[in-house]
């Protein structure tokens, strides 16, 4: 039986269609897909939308339109994106699935509530609708939701709550002990300096008066699901259900620094409410800046991912998101800068090293070849390659397959082929620098796929022959 490893992204708000942010999410959660996939392991890689709450209502208000209707019309553009950057979902969940996610969701809290961990008592509270969650004063700056710069609501209202408070000790325990790993560090301690202060119980319900769009609390029709209750459990029910993920939790949540606080403690505590096992691993990631300043509708600098990608192709986009945006850290997004490192790195570098061997062996029929490519690919795999994947180290993984590239180049112009006079030596040399080629081209596999099957077009390999073609630009200089 081959290894598994499950992986989710979060599931995308649906107040508005996909920006660069969720793009470089859904990158970076698919390659880790593909690599654990070239490793012979049986993936499933999750991903979907979050459809419910007060902020759709109120979109879908401003944009004359139903809830459900503005939620289908998002949702199929956060699903075009698989073709869009060559994703690898396996799985799609939409929480306004009421055959798939509605019983789960509610099984979930019945659990809780089997527990003891759900009471009910009125609640007066900051509200704020960006954040779908009441916040405290501390969230607040000048009188403003630090993170959205919205005035919050004063809310009363009559409740159930989740015993967040219960759970404090148990979710530090084991994330100290690395049982619930939080990669990188800093995002580790963040969450660690929460549960230092204590927890406090958390609202998990609207009134349905107030909000009927959302998944009803079992066994309450005057009350909704607080969204994020509903949300967090897509986990679930998108894999399969509550036995499923019994056997198999996520390997990785793969997620925005934004929502560390309810992926690492109130989920965390849900589970543990309901007698679930924890997910391994959670991945968080910074936000994109564009030219140095936040992304905002208002200012007019939102990136759209269908658009740079009609512009620049699918992985010159991968590669711009995975290499220039740090993994752990925030990174910014320029037009300059997206030229600067396409023409460096892909039209200069990969595109140009592939070129240049190509041309050189085209103009041979037969090139052979002594051991199995596979074994040969295998061999060149080293420790700090899968350490990086271990640490989804994006960006340090590009930079040293990079420096093969460089080296690579090296290597050619001192040994000047195109001066060798000796054919059998000459024909020794290219099948060195394309057996290279073929091994980069291996390593790039999970992050550049669609790049990856053009040179393996142009350097094949059958029963130990290497045929080359000549290569038109696979970057074409911008």
């Amino acid at each position: 039986m081959p290894k598994k490893f499950y992986i989710t992204t979060s599931i995308a708000y649906v107040n508005a269609p996909p920006h660069i942010g969720y793009a470089l999410e859904s990158v970076q959660a698919d390659v880790l897909a593909r690599w654990h996939r070239q490793q012979g392991e049986e993936v499933f890689f999750l991903t979907g939308t979050d459809e419910h709450g007060a902020k759709i209502v109120r979109a879908a208000e401003a944009a004359g339109k139903a809830p459900q209707e503005l939620v289908d019309a998002n949702a199929q553009e956060f699903k075009n994106l698989k073709k869009t950057l060559n994703l690898s979902w396996d799985g799609f969940i939409r929480t306004s699935d009421q055959k798939t996610h509605w019983p789960v969701a509610q099984e979930l809290w019945r659990r809780l509530q089997a527990s003891g961990d759900l009471y009910k008592k009125t609640y007066s509270g900051l509200y704020c609708v960006g954040h779908e969650a009441f916040i405290t004063q501390k969230d607040l700056k000048d009188g403003r939701c630090d993170l959205h710069k919205k005035e919050p609501e004063t809310i009363e209202e009559e409740n159930w709550f989740f015993k967040l408070s219960n759970y404090t000790k148990e979710i530090e325990s084991r994330i100290r002990n690395n049982e619930l790993r939080i990669v990188p560090e800093s995002r580790k301690n963040e969450i660690l300096a929460l549960l230092e202060e204590g927890l406090e119980d958390v609202s998990f319900s609207r009134p349905r008066k107030d909000l009927d769009w959302g998944v009803p609390v079992p066994e309450d029709d005057t009350q909704t699901m607080y969204v994020w209750a509903d949300a967090l459990s897509n986990y679930i029910s998108g894999y399969g259900g509550i036995k499923a993920w019994e056997e198999h939790p996520a390997d990785v949540h793969c997620i925005g620094k934004d929502i560390l606080r309810f992926h690492g403690a109130i989920w965390p505590a849900m589970l543990l409410s309901a007698n679930l096992p924890l997910p391994k691993n959670i991945f968080v990631h910074g936000f994109i800046t564009v030219d140095g300043e936040k992304m905002s509708k208002s200012v007019g600098n939102v990136i759209d991912p269908f658009e740079l990608v009609k512009r620049y192709g699918t992985d010159a986009v991968r590669y711009y998101l995975l290499r220039e945006i740090p993994s752990y850290e925030d990174g910014d997004f320029s037009y300059e800068k997206f030229k600067e490192r396409y023409n460096g790195d892909l039209a200069n570098g990969l595109g140009n090293l592939v070129s240049r061997v190509a041309t050189l062996g085209a103009r041979f029929d037969i090139l052979e070849i002594s051991e199995p490519i596979d074994k040969i690919i295998k061999s060149q795999y080293s420790p700090d390659y899968e350490k990086w994947f271990e640490r989804y180290g994006f960006d340090k993984l590009l930079i040293g397959l990079w420096d093969s590239i460089h080296n690579l180049d090296v290597i050619i112009n001192n040994d000047k082929p195109w001066a060798i006079k000796d054919e059998a030596f000459l024909k020794q040399k290219i099948v060195q620098y394309s057996i290279s080629i073929l091994c980069i081209a291996d390593f790039l596999k999970p992050f550049l796929p669609g790049t990856t099957d053009k040179i393996k077009d142009i350097f094949s390999i059958n029963d130990s022959v290497l045929k080359i073609k000549k290569a038109e630009g696979l970057f074409p200089r911008l």
